[in-house]
């Protein structure tokens, strides 16, 4: 008798071997015809495969938070068959699911094109329509090898002789087409639906090598109604017309160039708005107890050494030497080897250790506007969201254990604060554990894995687990921010430390008189100042709130006698703290709105003879084709309250 436990807690019996497809059949025929997969305590399989054993199983339907894989998946198989059978003699390497879609690497002599898709699109409609069944074999490498050589496979008749030699080869066949696949997969191609679309063709490298032959990938997407299809398209498209790095060039605010790859130049707009976002966080921080240091670009190696970065990021530092720079441990400092601090936290345990600490100093909340630089892999990059030289809004608490979860709870409630202050009331936490690659003893690692979930707990923080993402000295939280048309960007982060204040000999006096070690608490709210700006500009798409804009007014005149009258007006709105322009060009004024509009300046100010003589101004808002006039004194009163950053 094997025994079936259901996700609601009940227990089907069966007194022989049973398939996915019999058990959702005997809960009921709706089920029967909505399942897609089935799941083994806890893994995915396919749904004709036989539980011969007592096991936990849910029934896999579209409302199951990983069926988007799944069907991501098989569409990439799908994409795959019809390109073979409208392109003979192309082969087929890998095609996985993806974060939003799926692709497929291809090599065919002949270039595909954004024209081909139409033709690949109805293709793999058809392929649906066959509603072919998608079967799970096993072959032994023999086998395999020699299919994918009769049939021209030489990609993958090498992939299968590089297998490990004990490694089962799954082969998935849907009508006469196969792969090589770990699955699991669909019942049938008629389960995939046609609510696809191919998105984009690119180059790529067998194995990722580029020393390897170069592939077609070929990019999709998938969903399981032409509803979600639609608005992810529609998101997309929005996402393209929000792409900072666009945006940020035609804005003025910054640019980037291949000889300083992974770094910025910040243009006077982009650096006032950078300022005003670094003046706004400066005075959250002195509210909330911090106070602010500066530590040096360059630290000897050995620092490295003993915080344990030589060892496990070394690869993403950058390194400095001289011409004795192999002779790193000689007496003369200027000949030792140096690197740039991928981050502040050895740094500011260094200020910690000046002089005597007492427990009455805890916490001690340490932040610093620390430029840090890493090594990032070109592929990696982009725009200003992944940088090679960067800013972070860094932090470092160094507290007691018994303290940790007062300033979670504090660290929270700043965060959430600032976030719905920017315009983000939507984000969610990921809780990062211990990595594969990491220092110190499992022992310490449950200690401080306990201490941060208890406290995200006490703080009212609900979790989404993110198995082995934790830094290498410590778990982490990862806070998520989900922008006005529903993307993510990691931003935020928390990390308890229990590792690098003991490995550089960081200490305080306790109450009793001992000496103990104390907690670090490795916190970022904006994560860096470039993936923030990045961010707020997509998010806006550039139309910033008043209190942010890099200029906040333009005021633009309608006749050549009303150019004193907008100096006088630019004046008095920049004593009240405003930032404003004059627009005073021998143009129209419809011309004038027009550009200033298309530069997202949230206020354009109109003033001719009519103004001049009643000492008004003709107020226009971003978005608006309404015009409010105000007094001047009126004008300038209102205008700068509005303009006044939330803190």
């Amino acid at each position: 008798m094997i025994n079936i436990s259901l996700p609601d807690g009940s227990v089907r019996s069966f007194d022989k071997p049973v398939s996915g497809a019999d058990i959702a059949a005997s809960i009921g025929p709706g089920l029967a015809k909505a399942a897609l997969a089935l799941r083994v305590d806890g893994k995915m399989k396919d749904l004709s495969h036989v539980v011969d054993h007592d096991a936990k199983i849910g029934i896999v339907t579209s409302r199951d938070p990983d069926a988007l894989e799944l069907l991501r998946h098989d569409a990439a198989h799908v994409l795959a068959q019809a390109v073979q059978e409208l392109y003979p003699g192309t082969q087929i390497t890998f095609g996985p699911a993806t974060d939003d879609g799926f692709y497929y690497d291809f090599v065919r002599e002949q270039p595909f094109s954004s024209e081909d898709f139409a033709k690949i699109e109805q293709r793999m409609a058809e392929i649906v329509d066959r509603d072919l069944p998608i079967t799970r074999e096993i072959w032994d490498r023999a086998r395999i090898k020699d299919y994918f050589k009769q049939h021209g496979e030489s990609f993958k008749a090498q992939w299968a002789d590089e297998l490990p030699k004990d490694e089962e080869i799954s082969v998935y066949k849907q009508g006469d087409w196969l792969d090589m696949c770990l699955g699991p997969h669909l019942p049938s191609t008629g389960k995939l639906g046609k609510a696809f679309k191919l998105t984009k063709v690119s180059g790529a490298y067998w194995r990722g090598d580029a020393n390897n032959a170069q592939l077609q990938r070929v990019y999709g997407t998938v969903f399981f109604s032409d509803k979600d299809l639609k608005a992810y398209l529609h998101r997309i498209e929005e996402a393209e017309k929000r792409d900072h790095r666009k945006l940020g060039p035609e804005m003025g605010l910054f640019h980037q160039q291949e000889d300083a790859a992974g770094m910025v130049y910040w243009h006077p707009k982009g650096w006032t708005f950078w300022r005003t976002l670094e003046n706004y966080l400066r005075r959250r921080l002195e509210a909330g107890g911090y106070v602010e240091v500066k530590t040096p670009q360059l630290n000897d190696r050995r620092l490295w050494e003993k915080s344990g970065h030589w060892e496990n990021f070394r690869e993403n530092m950058y390194l400095s030497e001289n011409e004795e720079g192999l002779k790193e441990f000689v007496d003369d400092p200027a000949r030792r080897m140096f690197a740039l601090k991928p981050m502040n936290c050895p740094c500011h345990i260094q200020i910690f250790n000046q002089g005597l600490r007492s427990y009455r100093e805890l916490p001690l909340r340490m932040a610093e506007m620390g430029s840090c630089h890493r090594f990032e892999p070109s592929g990696a990059l982009h725009g200003i969201l992944r940088v090679r030289a960067f800013t972070q809004d860094d932090a470092h608490i160094f507290c007691s254990p018994d303290q940790i979860e007062a300033e979670t709870i504090r660290f929270c409630g700043l965060l959430d604060s600032i976030y719905k202050d920017l315009g983000f009331s939507d984000y969610f936490v990921k809780f990062s554990d211990r990595p594969p690659v990491r220092i110190g003893s499992d022992e310490i690692w449950d200690q401080a894995e306990g201490a941060l979930q208890s406290a995200s707990k006490a703080a009212g923080v609900d979790l989404i687990l993110n198995p082995g993402e934790g830094a290498f000295y410590g778990p982490k939280l990862e806070f998520v921010l989900r922008d006005a048309i529903g993307r993510d960007w990691q931003c935020g982060t928390l990390q308890v430390d229990f590792m690098l204040p003991e490995r550089l000999g960081a200490s305080y006096v306790a109450e009793d008189g001992s000496r103990k070690v104390p907690v670090m608490l490795h916190r970022a709210i904006f994560g860096s100042f470039e993936r923030m700006i990045g961010v707020l500009i997509e998010h806006y798409a550039g139309r910033f709130p008043l209190w942010l804009a890099p200029t906040q007014a333009v005021v633009a005149t309608i006749v050549n006698d009303a150019d004193s009258y907008a100096q006088e007006l630019a004046a008095k709105l920049r004593a009240a703290g405003m930032r404003v322009e004059t627009d005073l060009r021998n143009e129209k004024i419809n011309y004038k709105v027009r550009e200033h509009s298309l530069a997202h300046v949230p206020l354009i100010l109109a003033v001719g003879r009519r103004d001049v003589e009643g000492k008004t101004v003709a107020v226009r808002r971003l978005g608006s084709e309404k015009q409010e006039v105000l007094e001047l004194g009126a004008a300038v009163t209102k205008l700068s309250e509005e303009a006044r950053p939330p803190f």
